[in-house]
């Protein structure tokens, strides 16, 4: 698995440019949300689904003030049983523990097995927030260079309204 320090020196070697803020842990955005100075960008949470019985799993960034609407996803993208992955199947697919869930993950999806769906509110930011393998730190990345790491990391984002219950 990727270290946080080989996908900075990754993102680096790529041009990709990202300001850091490192803080102490979080494992929820309203956590997230009492930090100081925040970082720039729209507050955004990852969600990781398993689709299913498929052996795939679905990697969702939507707004943080959203709540996903899972049975209408898995209608809209013909999955049946599309429910939350355990902790394990997280730490096996992508090498992360919850709270840590980001995009920039992908990097150690080398089985492929996951697919990558950024709402289209967030992908109309220009900056989206991620965090670099651990829940100590955010990066701010311009969503432009997002999508061209997730292109390079063989995952391409799809970009879609994803279904949300009203608030």
């Amino acid at each position: 698995m990727t270290s946080p320090q080989d996908l900075l020196q990754q993102l680096d070697a790529q041009d990709i440019h990202y300001q850091r803020f490192d803080h102490p842990a979080v494992f929820t955005c309203a956590e997230a949300s009492m930090l100081a100075p925040l970082p720039v960008g729209l507050p955004s949470k990852n969600l990781f689904l398993k689709a299913g019985k498929t052996g795939r799993y679905l990697l969702l960034c939507l707004p943080a003030s959203a709540r996903l609407d899972l049975k209408a996803l898995g209608e809209l993208l013909a999955i049946k049983n599309l429910g939350f992955a355990s902790a394990e199947r997280l730490l096996a697919a992508l090498g992360l523990t919850p709270g840590a869930v980001s995009l920039l993950a992908v990097i150690n999806d080398r089985a492929g097995l996951v697919d990558v769906i950024i709402d289209q509110t967030v992908a109309q930011h220009d900056t989206i927030l991620c965090h670099p393998l651990v829940n100590t730190s955010t990066l701010a990345i311009n969503t432009g260079d997002l999508l061209r790491f997730l292109d390079s990391c063989h995952h391409p984002a799809r970009v879609m309204p994803l279904p949300c219950l009203p608030s």
